[in-house]
């Protein structure tokens, strides 16, 4: 199959990159705009009851939804606000209300509580202004984006000359410098990843041809796979969360550079025997191919298996890698052998080294010494596996999107100045929804059902209850004692808040606790149902594709406890580095499902094309631990170049700036490092070479036919040249 794509490629290269080019024009020009979501009640199923909380308040409270924004008032000098100064500040909100109300999400800016005293400190320094939605606006549009920018530029118009200053915060100003940041991050990562892949390279190959070479192919495949995945998310009504955008640049260049050196090895390790450039085009993919295959098939429907996930932003972010991975799979198969065919030798220009055969004498000694004491290589790479493994185990979720913003930027300046003058819960009170099922809501029972919340844990203050305009339906707005991002409230709000909520609903009422930290724990609840659902998933059709490949039974089983224990190992040591050493409180919960998918789908790709040379190797006659050792010699520099690439490549997140893309970015480069260079390289082949030739069981594939013997001795005894 793969003999026969190689000779239909390179035998009409310039029509398969012609059919590319006008696929990727026909993409660009009529796909639609690849969108995302930072609203976390849009990630969750329409059963959780903090996202019927937030239904019933939006029909119900128009008006009273989570603020859009929180304006920060302190005087310059850090003294307390005088009588002037609050004179000042409701006139700049009146100000900013009605005259920007008609154009913006701006509804009113409320300067004052719901008991009716002013928003302002016990010390006195600091008033907020309290900026609510306008009907039928969101606070995560572009639009809302555009008019967060313009109320800062008004807020400094207006504050100027006066001796006050003005910081925004909340969740649109957080959503603005969360996509300026993530624009940045994008920019720094594409600039970084090109660079890195650029040099190693020049490294490897010393080819100006070859450096160029996946930054014009995976511009080709991103433009094709990103309105693929527009298209997608129009037709499935998916909401992608705003970090694909960036994790999509890394996946595309570090995959497609991973498959197209596993391409480029095996062609030129051809043409050193003599061939001529068509023919060692048609053998690399007929070697390659399945291999490259095969890894990609694992990564996708590691990635499909993504489906089956409760929360939206990875039932989007699932199909949206699948297709790129795929099209990126389609154009090592076929574009990258064209431009290989059209280029011939003037590939490796100006290098002439591609014609001597290295002695690959580092790896082949790391082989024959694994050949020689298996066991001893396999104990110690599983040995330290396991250790940095048990470090997994303190792992603790944080489900703060917002906590990822850098230091310097307004939100979050403003927002530390806020708590550091207020009661921690009231940067977002908690709303209560009570919803009538037979009639009006009596005005006695809603203060009943206030005062029984008053004295739950966790709860500071509750403000008095208000109606629906037809009493069918009731909200109380509930301060915290801790902040409504921590795990404190968290613990709070699915714990003894709903349970008191719940008790203390009058007859034929029914309450919902929603607000962040209400989202936050129907976040925790959908992704423990999430990992019991989509790891053995992904495990099982992973070790499925293995089987095929490898006709095993046996291979795939301890292939993918390989693959599990290095998730663990991985998972482990971001623990140690950002928990214990960072010092950070915890790490954003979605990080073990992008380690396990990453870890297992990526590794497995070095996994199979490790198993799949030394399957060649046993294949021409070797036993089980000189078959290990030839592999390690001939598929080692392979696995190495593509392990530093696609590692540095993830390692480039690190750059950001934001906390959760250096927390992801340090995980999935030490993933793929340790799947490189300590799975594929020492545990596979070691664990391969013990178990001998019952690891091939029952289609024992290390035994070759008795024809394709006698074919690789005719080959091995003809003339070169």
């Amino acid at each position: 199959m793969f003999a026969a794509l190689g000779r239909l490629t390179s035998r009409h290269p310039w029509l398969v990159i012609a059919s590319w080019v006008v696929l990727a024009v026909a993409v660009v020009s009529l796909a639609p705009a690849l969108e995302t979501t930072q609203e976390e009640e849009e990630f969750l199923p329409d059963h959780y009851e903090s996202v019927q909380a937030y239904q019933i308040q939006e029909e119900n409270f128009p008006g009273a939804t989570t603020p859009a924004a929180l304006i920060v008032f302190q005087r310059e000098d850090g003294e307390p606000l005088t009588e002037d100064d609050q004179s000042t500040i409701n006139g700049i909100a009146e100000k900013l209300g009605p005259e920007l109300g008609d154009e913006t999400f701006v509804q009113q800016v409320v300067t004052v509580s719901p008991d009716g005293q002013p928003n302002v400190s016990e010390d006195g320094q600091v008033q907020i202004g309290i900026v609510g939605l306008a009907e039928g606006a969101t606070g995560y549009d572009p639009q809302a984006f555009d008019d967060a920018k313009a109320m800062r530029e008004d807020l400094a118009d207006l504050t100027e000359g006066t001796d006050l200053t003005a910081q925004t915060t909340g969740s649109v100003p957080q959503g603005l410098d969360s996509q300026e940041s993530g624009d940045r991050a994008l920019a720094i990562v594409g600039i970084a990843t090109v660079v890195l892949i650029v040099g190693l390279l020049a490294i490897i190959f010393r080819s100006v041809i070859i450096c160029l070479m996946p930054i014009v192919v995976v511009t080709i495949v991103s433009m094709i796979a990103t309105g693929l995945i527009g298209w997608a998310n129009d037709i499935f009504d998916l909401k992608a969360d705003s970090s694909i955008e960036t994790i999509l640049v890394v996946v595309l260049y570090g995959i497609g550079t991973d498959y197209i050196l596993f391409f480029l090895f095996r062609y030129r390790e051809r043409l050193r025997k003599g061939e001529d450039t068509r023919a060692s085009v048609v053998h690399a993919l007929e070697r390659a191919g399945e291999a490259i295959a095969s890894a990609g098939g694992a990564v996708i429907v590691a990635f499909l298996a993504l489906l089956l996930s409760s929360l939206g932003i990875f039932k989007a972010i699932g199909p949206a890698l699948a297709i790129a991975v795929g099209v990126t799979l389609l154009a090592a198969l076929t574009l990258v052998p064209a431009i290989v065919t059209v280029l011939g030798r003037a590939l490796f220009w100006p290098s002439k080294n591609w014609k001597v055969e290295p002695t690959g004498a580092r790896f082949a000694k790391v082989g024959d010494a694994l050949g020689r004491r298996p066991g001893v290589f396999a104990g110690v790479s599983g040995g330290i596996l396991a250790v940095l493994a048990v470090f997994a185990f303190t792992f603790n979720p944080s489900f703060d999107f917002n906590s990822s913003l850098p230091d310097d930027v307004e939100s979050t300046e403003g927002l530390t100045t806020f708590q550091a003058h207020f009661a921690a819960g009231a940067a977002e009170p908690v709303p209560v929804l009570l919803r009538s099922e037979d009639g009006q809501i009596d005005q006695a029972d809603l203060d009943a059902f206030g005062a029984a919340l008053q004295e739950a844990d966790g709860v500071a203050q509750v403000y008095p209850g208000q109606l629906s305009e037809d009493g069918t339906v009731a909200q109380v707005s509930i301060v915290l004692d801790s902040d409504p991002v921590s795990d404190e409230a968290l613990n709070d709000v699915k714990g003894p808040i709903r349970d008191a909520a719940h008790a203390a609903a009058p007859d034929g009422t029914e309450a919902f606790v929603g607000g962040t930290p209400g989202i936050f724990a129907d976040l925790q609840a959908a992704m423990v149902r999430d990992y019991k659902v989509v790891f053995p998933v992904a495990a099982l059709l992973i070790m499925l594709i293995l089987a095929v490949l490898l006709r095993s039974l046996v291979a795939p089983l301890y292939l993918m406890a390989a693959v599990g224990l290095s998730f663990a190992a991985t998972l482990g040591a971001t623990v140690i580095a950002f928990q214990f050493v960072g010092g950070d409180s915890g790490l954003i919960f979605m990080l073990p499902i992008y380690i396990y998918l990453f870890v297992t789908a990526l590794g497995t790709d070095y996994n199979i094309l490790m198993i799949a040379r030394l399957r060649e190797e046993a294949r021409e006659g070797r036993e089980p631990r000189p078959a290990a050792a030839e592999a390690v010699k001939h598929a080692g520099p392979t696995i190495a170049a593509a392990g530093v690439i696609l590692s540095g490549t993830f390692a480039s997140l690190m750059l950001s700036g934001n906390s959760l893309m250096m927390s992801m970015g340090f995980a999935l480069s030490f993933g793929i490092f340790i799947a490189a260079f300590v799975m594929a390289m020492f545990l596979t082949p070691g664990l391969t070479a013990i178990i001998g030739h019952a690891a091939w069981w029952p289609g024992h594939q290390d035994r070759q036919a008795p024809q394709e013997l006698a074919d690789v001795s005719a080959e091995s005894e003809a003339p070169v040249g």
